[in-house]
């Protein structure tokens, strides 16, 4: 079977462009996911830990015979195939790859939060989603990620890069 995703991707250090750049273009090579279309790229201001550089976010839909537990695994080892170094929750870091939705799948086990976790308030994955999926219905919202993004508080600064 065939299930529909989306991924996010972020960097802020090193070449944050280049960085999720080369994200895709390995996920592209997956043999196990076929990247269906992807947003633009955005800098974007931090949230949480808000003293350090802005990032590079982007969405990008994908399609897989992999299930949820896979695609996590797959998303660390990429990951660290790019130079990750884990330091500190909402710290910088080279990438990040962060699965947001699984087909309409709502769950939680493990490290695994389906959909992730705070999407309605993440101006960073919802502008670039909605740029290419803005009828998806968020499965526990029952809300179109255009809807939910006229939702946003405008404390967050986000520009799409030409």
């Amino acid at each position: 079977m065939i299930h529909s995703g989306f991924v996010g991707l972020g960097s802020n250090l090193g070449s944050p462009v280049d960085n999720c750049r080369r994200a895709l273009d390995l996920l592209s090579k997956q043999a196990s996911i076929g990247i269906v279309n992807r947003s633009s790229f955005y800098r974007t201001s931090p949230v949480g830990k808000t003293d350090q550089d802005w990032f590079v976010n982007a969405v990008a839909r994908f399609e897989t015979p992999l299930s949820p537990e896979e695609i996590l695994d797959l998303f660390l080892n990429l990951e660290i195939e790019l130079g990750r170094k884990r330091r500190e929750k909402w710290g910088p870091r080279e990438i990040d790859l962060d699965l947001l939705f699984y087909d309409d799948r709502v769950s939680q086990a493990g490290n695994l939060i389906l959909p992730h976790p705070e999407i309605e308030r993440r101006a960073f994955v919802l502008i670039p989603m909605n740029e290419i999926a803005p009828e998806w219905v968020h499965p526990v919202l029952k809300k179109t990620i255009r809807d939910l993004v006229t939702t946003l508080a405008e404390d967050q600064m986000i520009q799409r890069i030409p």
